[in-house]
């Protein structure tokens, strides 16, 4: 406080030294959300006083399994801090032994915040209790028998049960600490991996690597739609809403990898493979991502595209941009993964995915991941009850679709003059083409009638989890979102792979 009133967003931005306002007030914006500033009549803002968003103690009282479930027993034996816990809520911590959830990030050793409650929703991951006193970790699904108990691990069968006790579900996977025995001891991260999630979206990428137990610093995009949705399930930092070719180097923490699926339309069959030459300068944002990777000098990276980009222009424009890495000091290694094959998710969807580190023994240890069996179709991505405005009856496309979208467990798309079905029983790729109208999205026969994928069934196809936020918005920007993202399971896989070797 100077002169009897505290600073404004632009003495913030001079005494920090930034030259973005819009860099600040995106940080004073989440402050403000978390309660830890509040406005003052002067029009700045001061620290909220016994502000109780700081780091809490949770205490850690056993361990849970991720396999078979073990006796349920409370009792405390350390602690660990977690920051931006939200207020007023009883959060627990459990040690985790097995694998079981692996394929949802979350390992053997880890340990998992929990939030105390006593009912979850469909997908979600939760503590539950069977037989009696029997703990185990599992996502939870109901059906007209009871209730299945679901593994993320494709080589362990799901736990059947007539009735269960939900204790809670997970917040938080903190991972790779040393662990002090004694009573409320704080429990320490050996590392933690800072990360720019950058042309963000709607945060898939951060989804997948926060799972892993990477920490995220700093979160851009330039669609301002974006923001409602990712601002709506993640605490600081809110995503910065700007043309990132404006936001200088300064403005941007230091990190340890850059993370980015930077646009793809320019490479793309949809946006008819213009490139580096692309007349909206789509193309030339990956020379933004060269330039943080040079300013930051982060241990390593991954970037996402459309497969195409290694093919376009015979293969000079991919060329360019390994070359462009590798003059930065960085060993670079790419592979294109279809998420049907590597994210247990139904869809058929190819993306490249480009990894790199500046060290050349983490990029030689480095591997991809494995391909697993598709056990999810696409009548686990449906919702039961479905508003009747996603329906075609009695609409003008109907009696082009009544004679031909006719099975169920099928997926078809109208490709303007006729019907499509998907041969390979999954669905197709989700494009940002369905925010542009209603038939460029998915087609399905659900039992009850015709109908297209709701925005919620195609952020599950892209591997979203089921406590993800949906906010409410136009269903064309919603869709919008979920065909530009990428498939989260695929990306936390990722993750896990390149936690290995740092």
């Amino acid at each position: 406080m100077e002169n009897g009133r505290f600073p404004t967003l632009d003495e913030v931005r001079v005494a920090v030294e930034l030259k973005s306002v819009s860099t600040v007030h995106t940080h004073v914006k989440g402050l403000l959300e978390d309660g830890i500033l509040e406005a003052d009549e002067f029009g700045g803002y001061r620290l909220v006083e016994d502000s109780d968003v700081a780091s809490r103690d949770v205490p850690i009282v056993g361990r849970i399994t991720a396999g078979l479930p073990i006796e349920a027993i409370e009792d405390a034996v350390a602690c660990v801090k977690v920051p931006n816990l939200p207020k007023n809520q009883d959060f627990f911590a459990l040690e985790v032994v097995g694998d079981s959830m692996m394929d949802e990030g979350i390992l053997d050793g880890d340990v998992v915040v929990i939030k105390r409650q006593t009912s979850a929703e469909n997908g979600q991951t939760v503590v539950a209790i069977v037989d009696g006193d029997q703990a185990t970790l599992k996502k939870l699904f109901r059906d007209k028998k009871g209730f299945r108990l679901q593994p993320a691990n494709q080589s362990m069968l799901p736990i059947y049960r007539k009735e269960i006790e939900v204790r809670g579900i997970v917040w938080k996977v903190i991972r790779d600490y040393a662990v002090a025995t004694s009573p409320r001891a704080e429990v320490v991260p050996t590392q933690e991996w800072k990360t720019l999630d950058l042309f963000a979206g709607v945060g898939g990428i951060r989804l997948g690597f926060e799972k892993a137990g990477f920490s995220t610093v700093f979160a851009n995009d330039f669609e301002p739609k974006c923001a409602d949705t990712y601002n709506k399930n993640f605490n600081a930092p809110k995503l910065t809403v700007e043309d990132i070719t404006q936001i200088p180097d300064e403005d941007i923490p230091d990190c340890d990898f850059v993370l980015g699926g930077f646009p793809c339309q320019a490479f793309s069959v949809a946006g008819y493979r213009h490139g580096f030459d692309d007349e909206l300068g789509r193309g030339n944002l990956f020379f933004d991502v060269a330039r943080i990777i040079k300013a930051k000098q982060p241990s390593g990276f991954l970037l996402e595209n459309v497969k195409n980009l290694r093919t376009h222009d015979n293969g000079k424009t991919y060329r360019i941009i390994e070359e462009t890495l590798q003059d930065l000091g960085y060993f670079v290694k790419a592979r294109v993964l279809n998420s049907m094959a590597y994210g247990n998710v139904p869809q058929n969807r190819e993306r490249i995915y480009i990894v790199g580190f500046q060290d050349p023994d983490k990029t030689e240890q480095f591997e991809f991941p494995e391909p697993v069996p598709l056990k999810r179709t696409m009548q686990d991505m449906l919702d039961i009850e479905v508003e009747e405005k996603y329906y075609y009856d009695n609409k003008p496309l109907y009696d082009h679709l009544k004679n031909e979208v006719i099975e169920e467990n099928e997926v078809y798309q109208w490709r303007r003059q006729y019907v499509r079905k998907n041969k390979k029983g999954v669905c197709p790729t989700l494009t940002a083409n369905m925010g542009m109208g209603g038939h460029n999205v998915p087609i399905i026969f659900d039992g009850k009638g015709i109908r297209k994928l709701t925005p919620r069934e195609c952020f599950r196809v892209q591997g979203f989890p089921e406590d993800y936020k949906l906010p409410d918005i136009a269903d064309s920007s919603l869709y919008k979102q979920a065909g530009n993202s990428v498939t989260v399971t695929v990306i936390a896989r990722l993750a896990e792979q390149m936690l290995r070797v740092i």
